[in-house]
């Protein structure tokens, strides 16, 4: 099975994936920034509860994605930007759902990877209403699976300084499949 790896530097983000305690604080505080930018205020009835129902539900989707899906926060305020990466295989109805997305997503720009080769990034600063994310999305397609980062903040302005940070991040995205000897026949070349 594919698993995805990163070297995130850990001065500057928090893993909020995997199991334990660690990161548990700067979890919440990811999951609260993302209930907020999603339509519900802070203090709201049932607000307390549905953050604790998300929190839960997302350390549950955390230990079953087994790799696929890691996640970090900003160190100094984890509300500031949350970064997922995920891997998915690449399946003709992926490939239909990304040639299906609205126009905005076709201005991309080059971003290469040590690990994982060329591939896009699209920075989105449109946002939809004031509560609305700002995110920086980078992909790579490696023929047989999706890579995907996605960094999002609801601070506009400070948002774009780290950028440089979430590249940087970015850049240390890799594969590795668990294979046992004659596991497979496929021979696999690093980027060109």
């Amino acid at each position: 099975m594919t698993r995805l790896l990163a070297d995130a530097d850990t001065s500057r983000w928090v893993p909020v994936t995997g199991r334990g305690f660690r990161g548990g604080r700067h979890r919440k505080a990811a999951i609260r920034m993302l209930l907020g930018s999603a339509g519900l205020p802070q203090g709201a009835p049932g607000s307390g509860f549905l953050a604790w129902i998300a929190n839960r539900a997302a350390r549950a989707m955390m230990r079953q994605s087994d790799g696929r899906v890691l996640a970090w926060v900003w160190k100094d305020d984890p509300e500031l930007v949350v970064a997922i990466a995920q891997v998915q295989e690449l399946t003709s109805q992926l490939r239909a759902a990304r040639a299906m997305m609205p126009m905005q997503y076709d201005d991309t720009e080059d971003f290469r990877s040590p690990h994982l080769g060329a591939g896009e990034k699209l920075v989105v600063d449109m946002p939809q209403g004031e509560r609305a994310l700002l995110s920086a999305t980078y992909t790579w397609d490696t023929g047989t699976h999706l890579v995907t980062l996605q960094a999002a903040s609801p601070d506009r302005t400070r948002f774009l300084t780290l950028i440089p940070a979430v590249e940087d991040l970015a850049r240390t995205l890799r594969l590795s499949d668990e294979l046992e000897v004659g596991e497979s026949n496929v021979l696999r070349l690093p980027p060109a």
